[in-house]
């Protein structure tokens, strides 16, 4: 399949490598060139611009957006749409917020040109083991990707779907990385205990491993915990400061919208919020409050 990449970060990347091991065409471009240059190195056909990309691509074209969500997709998909011709697919396979997929859509079936939202989940190991791939469209726009997401998946059968029309892909990816946040959480507060029973002296990367083998919570964030404890036992080095990229407030606000519950993926939200403060005034304001109604001692900072 004759394919173009647009966004050559690591995910972007690696996604074109798996295409071109699996003998697709790949034509890339990045504003970076030293990345441009490295997918050369690698096979593809390099694009120092849009027009350059669009130009290389044979007709109808199928064009692949890897880029920041936000401003820079909103930029590119635009710019993508300017130069590609009725008949054409862009696949969106950045954590773009479902409305925006939505939108842009309609914004492009507009113009004849056909639209994909693919969620994707695989991060840095996607190389390796391939990517999950949940897709939303027209079946036309995803039977025309189909040889390329049956390369990116781990399996031609395996780890992708068309899950529904356009949006779908990405609310159910934004849904995925919800249940993200309330697993790597409990992992979290889990180990946390077992390292604070001080007297059982509990190698925590032991439990991780016997863990992983039979156990009800043996799950891929649990070999990646213990790959982290294997190398860092103690997590030094590591600040206590845990961002987030946007999907579990996405997710935390479509649960108000519906009105669903989600009491695990919120507070899990909320705990990386917790994270970023080293003094809260909430906490401050707490014993404050304990002082004056009870004459409690107040700690002073030093």
């Amino acid at each position: 399949m004759d394919i173009g990449m647009v966004g050559l970060g690591r995910m972007g990347a690696n996604m074109a490598a798996r295409l071109l091991r699996a003998g697709h065409r790949v034509v890339a471009h990045d504003r970076s060139e030293e990345a441009v240059a490295a997918v050369e190195a690698d096979g593809a056909a390099g694009a120092r611009t849009l027009d350059e990309l669009v130009d290389s691509l044979a007709a109808p074209r199928a064009v692949w957006v890897m880029v920041p969500a936000g401003a820079p997709t909103e930029e590119t998909i635009g710019a993508l749409a300017e130069r590609l011709s009725p008949g054409d697919v862009v696949a969106d396979g950045g954590n773009s917020y479902y409305k925006d997929s939505l939108r842009r859509a309609a914004a492009l079936a507009a113009k004849g040109l056909l639209f994909v939202d693919a969620g994707t989940s695989g991060g840095v190991w996607g190389l390796a083991e391939g990517y999950s791939l949940m897709v939303g469209g027209t079946k036309e726009a995803v039977e025309r990707l189909r040889p390329a997401l049956e390369t990116l998946a781990p399996a031609p059968d395996r780890g992708w779907g068309h899950v529904g029309p356009s949006g779908a892909g990405h609310f159910v990816k934004m849904v995925h990385n919800g249940i993200e946040y309330g697993l790597m959480q409990a992992y979290a507060e889990g180990f946390e205990l077992l390292g604070r029973k001080e007297e059982f002296g509990l190698d925590l990367h032991q439990i991780a491993e016997l863990w992983r083998e039979g156990s009800v919570v043996r799950s891929w964030l649990l070999d990646l915990t213990a790959r982290a404890l294997a190398e860092n036992p103690t997590l030094d080095g590591v600040a206590a400061f845990v961002s987030d990229s946007g999907e579990g407030r996405w997710t935390v606000a479509e649960g108000v919208d519906l009105g669903v519950p989600l009491p695990v993926i919120t507070l899990a939200l909320q705990s990386r919020f917790r994270s970023r403060e080293p003094a809260p005034f909430a906490d401050k304001l707490l014993a404050a409050l304990r002082g004056q109604f009870g004459g409690h001692p107040v700690k002073r900072e030093p």
